[in-house]
């Protein structure tokens, strides 16, 4: 990243969100309350699986890996939004700007591997059963983890690179309450077409092709429920994918919003909408999905809680 392709940026300026004066008060407390939330439950998800050894299955060695993520997902873009809430100083140095968005993509690419990798264990779990163990080992766990870091690294550090070498134009204004990589290359002056190729073939990779294999899991899922003649295997079989499902549904219900539904007049309203939503609502509500629709989790939750007021009293 060199000196000469900033085109003497220094640094950007973040409106943040569409929101009036006399109500950023209340609107700090809410984001700096939900981001709370995230960080306490996710790492609560993390210690519960960590010292549970009911809950060392591959199912929860994906779940710590994905609540890790939105931890780190989180952090990436509210902190900031916060501090400039709080301060008034909304700037963002040209370097800081680069890296948020490095980090932003880097993230949201891993989320949607993570939660690939957990619809293909709930598809052997249901589908084949009697060999779950089997397909599912521990290194087949170990390499699509490390396959989805090292993927997701790889599409992050592409559209990084390629963002380096723009120049922008005299507008350093930002319309987001983050380095948004589509508003940055509307910003630019520069000709940004193999950028846009590479968001293309890219997107397809890291979130289409995601899409469709989960799709396709749930499919077979889904044919496999309804081949089971008890009512009793269709609910255990909704319950044991209801939890991953209802994941699914937040995180990409957002960016089918943001990106396929038909645009408005207040269209940068809606990005920044639907932004908050997969960068702060969703990562915030993952926990509470998995522990209050997930037995292992609310009976590991029991099992801590119980040893700390029996070591207390």
């Amino acid at each position: 990243m060199r000196l000469e392709n900033q085109s003497n940026v220094s640094e950007f300026l973040l409106l943040g969100l569409p929101i009036r004066p006399e109500q950023q008060g209340v609107f700090f407390v809410l984001f700096l309350g939900m981001y709370l939330t995230t960080v306490l439950g996710n790492l609560l998800i993390i210690l519960l699986i960590r010292l549970d050894s009911r809950l060392h299955t591959p199912m929860y060695f994906f779940l710590s890996h994905l609540a890790f993520t939105d931890i780190a997902f989180s952090s990436v873009t509210v902190p900031k939004m916060l501090m400039n809430m709080h301060t008034k100083y909304k700037s963002i140095p040209y370097a800081g700007c680069i890296s948020q968005t490095y980090f932003f993509i880097f993230f949201a690419d891993l989320d949607s591997f993570l939660i690939t990798s957990m619809a293909y264990d709930r598809y052997v779990a249901i589908c084949h059963p009697l060999h779950y163990t089997i397909i599912m080992s521990q290194s087949i766990c170990v390499m699509l983890v490390a396959g989805s870091w090292v993927i997701a690294c790889a599409c992050a550090l592409l559209h990084t690179l390629l963002l380096a070498r723009l120049s922008f134009c005299a507008d350093h204004t930002i319309p987001h309450f983050f380095c948004d990589l589509a508003v940055l290359l509307e910003m630019s002056c520069s000709d940004t077409s193999l950028n846009q190729l590479v968001i293309f073939t890219a997107g397809l990779t890291a979130i289409m092709l995601p899409f469709l294999c989960i799709m396709v899991s749930y499919g077979h899922i889904g044919a496999t429920i309804l081949k089971v003649p008890s009512t009793k295997g269709i609910c255990k079989a909704l319950s044991t994918c209801g939890s991953h499902l209802s994941v699914v549904t937040l995180y990409y219900g957002a960016i089918i919003g943001l990106y396929f539904l038909p645009s408005s007049n207040n269209t940068n309203d809606k990005n920044i909408i639907a932004s908050l939503m997969y960068t702060v609502v969703t990562p915030m509500l993952n926990p509470f999905i998995y522990s209050l629709r997930n037995k292992d989790m609310k009976g590991a939750l029991r099992k801590l809680l119980s040893k700390k007021t029996y070591s207390f009293n």
